[in-house]
């Protein structure tokens, strides 16, 4: 049986693929030329900077939120489903992030975003932590 914490993982890992490619778009017209003269405008440039920033946020945080998952899944202990609301909390939060930090610049707001994020994946580490101690 598949286990329900890999649809979570591999919602985040199709988003950091989206972002890979959305970076590839946006450096397009600088690798081939488009946008070299003064007369010509590249409108997805100021993305550049925002997407690469975005893209490194993918390898960050997450990395705790696959640690847990991944030891979830291969252990034998029964997991309580507020794992998988939590997992899914995270991604969602990670989307709306990666849309705040390309699209604005509200500061504020990323901020409220991760810590949404954050507090989803310490939720998943706490209840492990919880149940290996208490259960």
């Amino acid at each position: 049986m598949t286990d329900p914490l890999l649809l979570p993982m591999f919602a985040h890992i199709a988003l950091t693929a989206f972002l890979y490619v959305a970076l590839t778009v946006v450096r397009a017209p600088k690798v081939w030329g488009i946008g070299a003269r003064a007369d010509e405008i590249n409108s997805l440039a100021g993305l550049e900077s925002k997407i690469s920033a975005n893209l490194s946020n993918q390898f960050e945080w997450p990395l705790f939120f696959y640690a847990i998952c991944v030891l979830l899944i291969s252990s034998d202990f029964t997991y309580h489903p507020a794992y998988l609301w939590l997992a899914w909390i995270f991604v969602g939060g990670r989307l709306i992030h990666s849309c705040v930090q390309v699209f604005t610049s509200n500061i504020r707001l990323r901020g409220i975003v991760f810590t949404i994020n954050f507090l989803a994946v310490l939720g998943m580490w706490g209840l492990l932590v919880f149940g290996y101690l208490f259960g």
